[in-house]
């Protein structure tokens, strides 16, 4: 069986501390719930990653 490459991951904000759960390979780029700040940015990919990850879900 294949394993996927995707995954999603909770990080948390550098400018809030706020911690939230998104996916490694976004088609929009997605921003902190909190203050608004890009916490991942959609590359055609997977997405560049603009906080700090503390746990891989899997």
């Amino acid at each position: 069986m294949k394993k996927l490459v995707s995954k999603f991951l909770r990080v948390k904000c550098t400018d809030c501390s706020s911690e939230q759960i998104v996916f490694n390979r976004p088609a929009i780029t997605v921003k902190c719930l909190t203050c608004g700040k890009s916490l991942v940015e959609s590359k055609g990919g997977t997405g560049k990653i603009n906080a700090e990850i503390l746990e891989v879900l899997e």
